[in-house]
């Protein structure tokens, strides 16, 4: 079906893959916004409250994850990590050196593909150590039953945790630059694709 002048279009995400898309996107934003304002303020009750909000949603992210794996291996065509597993693809890219290309196929482009696979395997790690720390620190969550008193551990953890902070907050920028770039370098309207579920390509000529 003709979308636009030139362009072709397919329904390519469903509606559960966009509804867990909105909900992982809203809950990291809060976990990333609270923690760096904790992390700015002195130790005071709005430091304090800040904390335990960033730790509630942790637990927002954690089920949003753990939806989004069970989609990724029992959703849809698109929605499955195995659809994402590009690697002849990559190797193409890196043989012609040519990552940022103009979106052809339907579904995720081959290096977004792999960003996003590294992005949830490091938000796995993220996950695990934001629950642990809460539970050493706050003495909260699902682990804080075994792990409430095992101060010597928080202090292995601790940094990972923060390393994948500052990851998530450079994958939150890039990924927006990405979409931008692809609009105004491509002229493919990408955005929107989390919302309506459209994906628009070129026709080729």
């Amino acid at each position: 079906m003709m979308a636009m002048t030139g362009m072709r279009r397919e329904k390519v995400y469903d509606p559960i893959l966009r509804v867990i898309h909105a909900w992982n996107a809203f809950a990291l934003l809060l976990l990333l916004a609270a923690s760096l304002l904790a992390q700015a303020l002195p130790y005071t009750p709005e430091a304090v409250f800040l904390w335990r909000f960033h730790v509630w949603t942790g637990y927002a992210l954690t089920v949003g994850l753990v939806a989004r794996l069970a989609w990724g291996i029992n959703g849809p065509r698109h929605a499955r990590f195995a659809a994402m597993w590009r690697w002849r693809d990559w190797l193409a890219a890196a043989r012609r050196r040519q990552f940022f290309t103009t979106p052809r196929d339907w579904g995720h482009h081959p290096l977004a593909a792999a960003v996003y696979l590294l992005f949830y395997l490091l938000l796995i790690v993220m996950v695990i150590t934001g629950l642990t720390l809460a539970a050493i620190e706050q003495g909260q969550g699902p682990l804080a039953r075994w792990l409430a008193h095992e101060v010597a551990l928080a202090g292995w953890l601790r940094t990972p945790h923060d390393i994948l902070e500052d990851f998530l907050i450079g994958f939150v920028v890039i990924h927006v630059a990405a979409l931008i770039l692809h609009e105004s370098r491509h002229g493919v309207p990408v955005a929107q694709a989390m919302v309506s579920g459209y994906q628009y390509r070129k026709d080729e000529e």
